[in-house]
């Protein structure tokens, strides 16, 4: 795990502090870059190498290697956090795309689905909750249009997105009373590598200018992050125009 600098630790206590998950790659990637103005950053993944050469990057920002998955990895590099200022903001970005019809998806293709886009979500939020109601703080789900109409040979997939959304409002309704905001984002399809092998499985073209870009993605998130107290994003659908 990354040690912060002196210019690091120097800015670290005035900027809010936000992490994001996939933080190196894709959406996770485009946030990072929105946010790193006023933000002090917590950049999420397992590629411990890749991390530390994007949180060099920027001026303000840290690490955070874990796989989401290995619950008590997670646990303990949450306690590893210097989250005494409370968290503004967890960002949830890493997911997993499995492709395949009802009829021909394995047990263990369901089982996936649920636990990276779901379980360890709740988990990692779980674990984050008392730093997020100390500041105030924002959940920001990064989900789907496919939490919002199943999509046809990505049945594990759009269930695992529809429960994520689930997840989204059950949290909502819990921590309203707390502070803490819950906001659901759902683009449609976004120009990132996990789109080329859709695209790949579809037996179509990569076309970039038919989709969204995740500088776009992350415009949104950081709307919902910098809203005024008084309001909340609780959910919005961003389609390529």
């Amino acid at each position: 795990m990354t040690d912060l600098s002196q210019n690091q630790a120097a800015t670290s206590d005035s900027r809010p502090a936000v992490l994001i998950t996939g933080a190196n790659r894709g959406i996770g990637r485009a946030v990072a870059d929105e946010l790193a103005a006023d933000h002090h950053l917590i950049l999420g993944g397992r590629d411990e190498q890749a991390l530390d050469e994007l949180a060099a990057q920027f001026p303000s920002a840290r690490t955070f290697v874990a796989e989401l998955t290995d619950y008590g990895a997670v646990a303990r590099a949450v306690d590893g956090l210097d989250l005494q200022n409370g968290l503004a903001g967890v960002v949830h970005s890493a997911g997993i795309l499995e492709n395949g019809t009802v009829e021909g998806s394995a047990p263990g293709q369901w089982t996936q689905s649920f636990e990276i886009n779901v379980v360890a979500v709740a988990e990692l939020t779980r674990l984050l909750l008392p730093a997020l109601r100390a500041a105030g703080g924002t959940v920001v789900m990064i989900n789907s249009g496919s939490g919002i109409n199943a999509v046809r040979t990505r049945g594990a997939y759009s269930a695992s997105k529809f429960a994520m959304r689930g997840l989204a409002d059950s949290l909502r309704a819990e921590e309203r009373d707390n502070g803490v905001r819950v906001t659901s984002i759902h683009p449609g399809r976004v120009a990132t590598d996990m789109q080329r092998e859709l695209r790949s499985y579809e037996g179509g073209e990569y076309q970039e200018e038919n989709y969204l870009q995740p500088g776009s993605v992350a415009s949104t998130v950081g709307l919902a992050l910098r809203l005024p107290a008084d309001a909340s994003i609780e959910s919005v659908s961003i389609r390529p125009r």
